[in-house]
């Protein structure tokens, strides 16, 4: 049995992490620095999670002794975790979302859910489903990143030997099902359980305290534009929403959101922004803004791009 409380604590300082952006360094200190543990293999040490299990997956294999005595300690560290959270958690989320959504926004609120649930289960990408509800509901937030890390320990009980570091329906097949010796069918039982208890969890604190989530709002947000690809409407939406060309001095984006600087962050109109379809808006610091879009992030980068050199207006 492997120690229940390192993977549960690192999962839940990871959701933590979401509104700064800062879980990629803390994901890298696991896989690559000491911070992950140092892990001896034939006489050999390898430091940080990553290193050790690309040495085991990729070079030693199923049969070699470390796949049952290491590899279950470092797999709820990298993909097994992250396909519990993308093809059972997220799901969960989603349809408790919808079952308490308003019956006139149900429809609706049905495509946008349906959006971010596949983006997470195809795309390896929570953040569109983790910002409808982040800002509106700390408690609501608050209560995902104990449950993310309460399911995690699960692994102690239910163990599995598998990679890598995504957590798609395509990675569970490619490193679940077809390796041997994963015990793939444990990330099921877990999965379920965890299934289970963010449903009807979330179903729980969204209708106790009201909380806004999408298809509980007097107007749903229209993903329109995204759906349809319009991304020279959005860009200029975005733009607009920013205070204009002139207020806007750094456009960056990463796998998700944009990030962009401000010269005042008081010409911002959010509701223009939002109207583009933004599944989010903060200020992680003063006069610094990020916009989460999802998988079409860099669609929508590429035209704001171009609308601030003026060659789409």
């Amino acid at each position: 049995m492997t120690h229940p409380w390192g993977p549960g604590i690192y999962t839940m300082l990871d959701r933590a992490l979401i509104p700064l952006g800062l879980h990629h360094v803390l994901s890298a200190a696991v896989r690559f620095t000491e911070v992950g543990g140092t892990y001896t293999i034939d006489g050999e040490t390898y430091i940080g999670v990553l290193n050790a299990m690309n040495e085991i997956l990729f070079e030693l294999g199923p049969e070699h002794e470390s796949w049952t005595r290491v590899l279950p300690q470092i797999s709820p560290y990298l993909a097994p975790w992250q396909m519990v959270r993308n093809l059972f958690r997220v799901p969960a989320i989603g349809l408790a979302m919808y079952h308490t959504s308003y019956a006139k926004n149900k429809k609706l609120a049905g495509g946008i859910i349906l959006t971010v649930v596949l983006t997470a289960v195809l795309g390896n990408i929570t953040e569109p489903i983790e910002f409808s509800f982040m800002f509106i509901s700390p408690i609501l937030y608050g209560v995902y990143i104990v449950l993310t890390g309460l399911g995690t320990m699960l692994f102690s009980f239910f163990p599995v030997a598998m990679g890598y570091i995504r957590g798609t329906i395509f990675d569970f097949a490619i490193f679940g099902l077809l390796y041997e010796n994963t015990n793939w069918y444990n990330i099921i039982i877990i999965g379920v359980i965890n299934f289970v208890v963010f449903y009807f969890a979330f179903r729980y604190l969204i209708t106790k305290f009201d909380i806004k989530t999408p298809g509980r709002e007097e107007q749903v947000q229209d993903a329109t534009l995204l759906n349809e690809k319009r991304y020279d409407e959005i860009a200029a939406l975005v733009v607009e929403g920013l205070g204009g060309r002139e207020n806007i001095t750094n456009i960056d984006n990463c796998v998700s959101r944009l990030r962009i600087d401000l010269k005042d962050q008081r010409k911002v109109d959010k509701e223009t922004v939002q109207n583009s379809g933004a599944a989010g808006i903060f200020f992680p610091k003063k006069n610094h803004i990020h916009v989460v879009y999802g998988p079409h992030v860099e669609f929508v980068r590429n035209e704001v791009d171009d609308y601030m050199k003026g060659t789409n207006k």
